[in-house]
């Protein structure tokens, strides 16, 4: 199982100043995390999300990383391939350059973005995106392989071109797509994508996805491949606070993830913007019995299903507090078929010492537990 890091660039300030340390900060813990051990560096792409996601040119900070790394792989998770946003000719040319600089380091994924607000600031509808998707999609690992590229579909029409330079991996670097639903899954599988997992409804849940991933994989016909390496990778997001205090770990990582929901409820559903400094207590009982995070989406009147992506945002039992803690949740995740395990630490209010000691905390302890107990399949985790 592979351990990695997932950005969105997300902070509680979104001054100049504001923007300038996140990223400062991003990059210390993408070097801290180098140097324990973690083998990937994810970075989402996101525009005009404010506190919700500033990573809106990850390509650029993947090629800064590049220059300041020499091991960890760089992932782009994903590029958005709305045209107007980023043209294919554009994607592929980034993507090789990348992986030549990097000598190999780059994972490539896909996907529309979530919002009508980022698809509005390119001209477009989101409901309508997917068809010129599925036609970038296909076109861009072409431009890999093909000493020339001619295309002339419904949205995208290219004269014959060289398109230069190539990338170092042969034929070209893995390839995923956001699956935040079922659909995603089911055509990621299909077309014999990996599939980074991004919601928060917890190992169950996983598992529930990597069936339906799994099944579309084994049933997949040539014809749908997308790009001439098939990769079958199941990567799934695992908010994470680890600390010697494994209760304030949970308290901190609890209020990131609430701020995570809200900042992002604010973009996607006209929810409120988030104010961590009028909060109270940061987790309520629904009418199940069961502790959800508090905000204004949850209250003692409700029922929540975790399974609803929705709602399982609301869910709180994710990887805070201790190594053992930890070592729990994972060991569950890999035991509901997760190739790669999406460390989601920088949400909002979680501070940077707390971000650091966590990456520490899992290369020292986590990562080589889980490669130590490598090849013991039957383990059940508590």
């Amino acid at each position: 199982m592979k351990f990695s890091l997932i950005y969105e660039a997300q902070t509680t300030d979104a001054s100049r100043e504001g923007d300038h340390r996140v990223f400062k900060e991003t990059v210390e813990q993408a070097l801290l995390a180098e140097e324990m051990g973690f083998d990937t560096v994810w970075c989402v792409e996101h525009t005009s999300l404010t506190n919700y996601a500033h990573m809106s040119a990850p390509e650029t900070f993947l090629a800064y990383l590049a220059g300041r790394t020499t091991r960890i792989g760089l992932g782009h998770g994903v590029i958005c391939l709305p045209p107007a946003m980023n043209h294919p000719i554009k994607v592929a040319e980034r993507i090789a350059m990348l992986d030549i600089l990097s000598e190999g380091r780059v994972h490539f994924g896909v996907g529309k973005g979530g919002s009508q607000q980022e698809a509005g600031a390119f001209g477009y509808d989101l409901a309508e995106l997917q068809p010129m998707i599925d036609e970038s999609m296909y076109l861009v690992p072409k431009m890999f392989v093909q000493d020339e590229i001619e295309h002339d579909g419904k949205y995208i029409k290219i004269p014959k071109r060289p398109i230069h330079p190539k990338p170092y991996q042969d034929p070209h670097p893995p390839m995923y797509m956001a699956c935040t639903n079922n659909d995603g899954l089911l055509r990621a599988g299909q077309r014999g994508l990996g599939a980074l997992v991004l919601g928060f409804g917890g190992p169950d849940e996983v598992a529930k996805k990597n069936a339906i991933y799994r099944d579309a994989w084994a049933t997949r016909r040539a014809e749908d491949q997308v790009g001439f390496r098939p990769t079958q990778h199941l990567a799934a997001l695992c908010p994470t606070v680890v600390l010697s205090d494994g209760q304030q770990a949970r308290k901190i990582g609890i209020r990131g993830q609430r701020y995570f929901m809200e900042s992002l409820a604010y973009w996607y559903t006209g929810g409120e913007r988030p104010d961590p400094a009028n909060w109270g207590d940061d987790l309520v009982k629904a009418n199940t019995g069961e502790l959800v995070i508090r905000s204004r989406f949850a209250s003692e009147e409700v029922v929540v299903n975790f399974s609803d992506p929705a709602l399982s945002m609301m869910n709180p039992n994710h990887a805070y507090g201790t190594v053992d803690d930890c070592i729990g949740y994972v060991g569950r995740l890999m035991e509901a078929g997760v190739d790669e395990v999406l460390f989601l630490c920088q949400m909002g209010t979680v501070s940077q010492e707390a971000q650091l000691e966590t990456i520490r905390n899992i290369g020292e302890h986590v990562i080589p537990y889980f490669n130590r107990a490598n090849g013991e399949k039957t383990r059940v985790y508590a």
